[in-house]
């Protein structure tokens, strides 16, 4: 019986595994922003609209972009992707830069769920030697050398 079972992600991933090996496809189908008009938590919520919005629209035409003025109520960011998850996210008191960040990765999330990995072992003193990689034992006389070089 193999064991390769233990390896992969909790539960079953929906987003497409191969996305970007032809082509990009950007997974998120619609976000909305719903907001107070008038809220002193959603100030930050009103900046963006006012200043970034437009151009963060612009730059991505793949997906619709809604706004809801709701009164009285807290904002948050609903962003529904195309394997049908839904993800929900306060942005009670959040300044202009913060809500910027979050959009935006939002808009290059797959939209799959984050899952735990299983493994096999568990270790209380975990390995120092760290990771290889192929410069490991290059000369270190190329750090200093202006290339193109004749000797190296």
């Amino acid at each position: 019986m193999s064991k390769s079972h233990l390896y992969l992600r909790t539960g079953f991933p929906r987003a497409p595994l191969v996305n970007g090996l032809g082509r990009y496809m950007c997974q998120v189908k619609r976000m909305t922003i719903k907001f107070c008009k008038s809220h002193g938590s959603s100030r930050g919520v009103r900046d963006f609209i006012e200043t970034d919005m437009i151009d963060f629209v612009k730059e991505s035409p793949q997906f619709v972009l809604y706004l809801k003025p709701r009164r009285h109520h807290s904002p948050h960011l609903i962003t529904e992707y195309l394997n049908g998850e839904r993800f929900h996210m306060s942005f009670h008191n959040f300044n202009r830069e913060e809500i910027t960040k979050w959009v935006n990765l939002m808009k290059t999330r797959a939209g799959a769920p984050i899952m735990a990995y299983r493994k096999l072992w568990h270790t209380d003193n975990p390995s120092i030697q760290g990771v290889w990689s192929p410069f490991e034992n290059q000369d270190t006389t190329a750090n200093v050398t202006t290339f193109p070089s004749v000797s190296i």
